[in-house]
């Protein structure tokens, strides 16, 4: 919900409002009401071949909305996040097609935004100021403890447990991303901001998860480790998994 409204916001904040965009509201509205009766039977009609027609069908979808996206003038992300939500019921029962879209999505074309989003850093504008990354990073960080930290403990997630999750809970990535090249592409901001800005975003992902991993992993949730001796003893077979620690 925090991405969505997140895109939706910037779409609404920094969208033209032309004719063009009418016309990308109306065909979305219209697309997103009629995907969850013509996907399942197209997928009945069609799917199971060879030619993987549900993997073709779902990229051209993604890829025509996307492309009226950014012929509006708004962000080619936003129709995709909501036609994910709208085919998740269809979709979601298909786990071969999933395995299909994982490795189809990040084996190939994730590999190229994140390349792309990168090449458009400057490192030089991070060595020349690098207590404005920080102070980015700080205030990122801080921001999403703060109201997390109690909200994970409303939920009976104490001590090390609830900063473990608390913390992996902090991080971000996609969208941060997708926020701060919107921002560069509709010249909002300067190359220099957007390098300040994704380096932030990198080190939110990288630096909570460290910390969580190295100082708040609660172990006594990790299935207890089974010795030689007891195999040998045959109290624990071989492949029987282990009982995780209690209390």
């Amino acid at each position: 919900m925090n991405d969505l409204g997140t895109v939706i916001a910037l779409g609404l904040i920094f969208a033209p409002f032309t004719m063009r965009t009418l016309i990308f509201v109306i065909v979305s509205v219209v697309v997103f009401a009629i995907l969850p009766f013509v996907t399942p039977w197209f997928f009945e009609r069609f799917g199971g071949r060879v030619s993987e027609l549900e993997a073709k069908y779902i990229l051209f979808v993604l890829f025509a909305m996307g492309g009226l996206a950014a012929w509006a003038g708004s962000e080619a992300v936003l129709p995709a996040y909501i036609i994910g939500m709208v085919l998740a019921g269809t979709v979601g029962k298909d786990h071969v097609l999933i395995r299909r879209l994982r490795t189809l999505t990040f084996g190939l074309l994730t590999p190229f935004y994140f390349i792309r989003a990168g090449s458009l850093v400057s490192v030089p504008a991070l060595v020349r100021a690098p207590l404005v990354f920080l102070a980015l990073l700080a205030a990122k960080m801080l921001s999403k403890m703060i109201p997390l930290v109690p909200t994970v403990r409303a939920f009976n997630y104490l001590g090390h447990e609830g900063m473990y999750y608390s913390l992996l809970m902090s991080t971000g990535l996609t969208f941060g991303t997708i926020s701060a090249l919107f921002g560069l592409n509709h010249q909002i901001i300067t190359q220099t901001q957007y390098s300040h800005l994704v380096a932030t975003v990198i080190a939110s992902a990288v630096v909570p998860t460290a910390i969580a991993n190295a100082y708040f992993m609660p172990r006594h949730l990790l299935p207890k480790a089974v010795s030689a001796s007891a195999v040998i003893a045959g109290t624990q077979k071989v492949n029987e998994p282990a009982k995780p620690f209690e209390g």
